[in-house]
């Protein structure tokens, strides 16, 4: 066995044990009654960690709040039951193992049954995300090969060609329908259904910010690793409150609401997001968690001090922020708001998680994403894919246990030493903290001078004026390359051309300083927040 091996499995070893320590810490380890490891070991060789998740948490806790959305409250004894009953109905209607249920629905409990009953076939799960038009739908769902559909009422009108073989069920209607889940559930049986015989499989698509979404998916987590990235940075319990914002198709949402149902958490989702609605139900229910990505702490920024006055926030001990750049100045406003409970994750849909920053790091470093988790590997590299030191920014490469599997329609990210490109470049500090510099495809070379566009829209964010700012290079005939800004303002507020030009002057070199400014209203983003630069390029 060579050295390089050795210190790998010795590596691995230490990783599951603390992992498992951390487990227990968090209270998801504990002294288990013979009925509920039997129902537990029960699920997961019938079905898998996914349902095992959460008929763990109906044996512990059956009585006990496991939703909160629009239509009211689920207790965890219920969820399960419904789960059981749509997949023994899908089942009826010759849905079988391998075959794939897509989803297209915002945050509700319809969302959730569809997923459980899903794993429970032992389905290809693929999450569609509610912000695409009827072609992409169309074309994603055919490409990843949708045999039955479960879609919200609002998106009728897109889906008159998606015809899946196995049907095309509503979850969420203004009136009682006979192809709602509603419906299948009623008539379901309550029995758990038969071991399917494969293992489910969620597939999550990527943000396509910049071109087609593809396919990510990613199979079950065999080892309490996966669980101990998070735990090792973020002090998550079971028995909490989750107030989730992210949407659930996204991968935040969905492997929070997950996790929160498998720790026995109450989760509070509602279908839409609304800066003052999330902090009156944070206070309301007690949140012990907030799920965000960092567009939804903006707005909540935005509402000013008045939106939390005579809110009860005390309960508040983790907001969890992930999906698109947090940046210094919003991570600033935030804590000042909220307190030090901001942890900021840095991941991709493709590489899942590589570093979490937490209040301790962020107090110093406002701007960074922390340092990487429990199991994971991040390094730095050259063109030559060498190391470079602390200070000086390179390709971003992450390796751990969760990473995808390649994309569905082919295709991989790079791999160097086995490690996966992030698809991001940034450098570490002295201290070992990450800081994001910008895509590695966003680089410009502007008059011989790199440039990235993420610098200019920190420094934009600073000012008082701004409320939200991007920053893309264009092609330019004398220089090959410039800087575009776009700027939307606060209400009341103005700032010229000419005086955000020379902001950036007196803050940044001059190779910096953008050859034109876009005034916005708002920003075109994805529901996850990030900025969709593609419009962009196109205004």
């Amino acid at each position: 066995m060579t050295l390089g091996l050795i210190r790998s499995v010795g590596e691995r070893a230490y990783t599951e044990l603390e992992s498992a320590r951390l487990v227990a810490g968090a209270g998801l380890a504990r002294l288990e009654s013979p009925t509920n490891l039997l129902a537990a070991a029960t699920a997961m060789l019938r079905y898998g960690t996914l349902a095992a998740g959460l008929r763990l948490s109906s044996a512990r806790y059956p009585d006990r709040t496991a939703l909160i959305d629009e239509l009211g409250e689920l207790t965890f004894a219920e969820l399960e039951d419904r789960s059981n009953r749509l997949a023994n109905a899908w089942r009826e209607r010759g849905l079988k193992p391998r075959e794939g249920v897509a989803i297209l629905a915002r945050n509700h409990r319809g969302l959730l049954d569809a997923t459980f009953a899903a794993a429970k076939c032992g389905a290809r799960i693929i999450l569609l995300n509610t912000d695409f038009a009827g072609p992409q739908i169309r074309d994603v769902a055919t490409r990843e090969g949708t045999d039955l559909l479960v879609y919200d009422d609002e998106y009728a009108h897109m889906l008159d060609e998606v015809t899946p073989r196995r049907g095309s069920y509503r979850a969420w209607t203004e009136e009682p329908r006979d192809d709602s889940l509603e419906a299948l559930i009623a008539a379901g049986s309550p029995e758990p259904p038969p071991a399917p015989g494969a293992e489910p499989k969620i597939i999550l698509l990527t943000s396509g910010t910049t071109g087609t979404p593809k396919g990510a998916p990613r199979g079950e987590p065999k080892s309490f690793a996966a669980l101990g990235g998070l735990l090792s940075k973020v002090p998550f319990r079971t028995n909490d409150v989750v107030e989730c914002c992210a949407p659930m198709f996204h991968t935040l949402g969905f492997a929070m609401a997950v996790l929160a149902l498998g720790f026995g958490s109450t989760l509070v989702v509602r279908r839409r997001f609304d800066p003052q609605t999330a902090i009156d139900s944070a206070a309301e229910h007690h949140a012990t968690t907030m799920i965000v990505v960092p567009v939804m702490l903006n707005r909540m920024m935005d509402l000013g001090g008045q939106a939390f006055t005579g809110k009860d926030l005390s309960a508040l001990r983790i907001i969890f922020v992930a999906g698109s750049q947090l940046g210094a100045q919003l991570c600033r406003e935030v804590t000042a708001a909220f307190g030090p409970v901001v942890y900021n994750l840095y991941g991709s849909t493709e590489v899942a998680y590589a570093t979490i920053a937490t209040p301790e790091d962020l107090a110093v470093e406002p701007g960074c994403v922390g340092r990487p988790v429990l199991g994971a590997r991040v390094e730095i590299i050259d063109e030559q894919g060498q190391p470079v030191p602390a200070g000086v920014t390179g390709r971003i490469f992450v390796g751990n246990i969760i990473q995808f599997e390649g994309y569905t329609g082919g295709g991989h990210k790079e791999i160097v030493r086995g490690l996966m490109s992030s698809g991001d470049v940034g450098h570490f500090d002295s201290a070992g903290r990450l800081f994001i510099d910008g895509r590695d495809d966003d680089m410009i070379v502007s008059g011989g001078e790199n440039v990235f566009p993420v610098e200019v829209e920190e420094l934009l964010y600073t000012h008082p004026a701004v409320r939200e700012a991007a920053v893309i290079g264009v092609d330019d005939e004398q220089y090959g390359a410039r800087l575009k800004a776009f700027v939307v303002v606060h209400d009341g507020a103005t700032f010229t051309e000419v005086e955000v030009k020379e902001y950036v002057k007196s803050n940044l070199a001059r190779y910096k300083v953008p050859r034109e400014v876009v005034f916005l209203t708002e920003l075109p983003r994805n529901p996850t927040g990030k900025v969709l630069k593609r419009r962009l390029l196109e205004a």
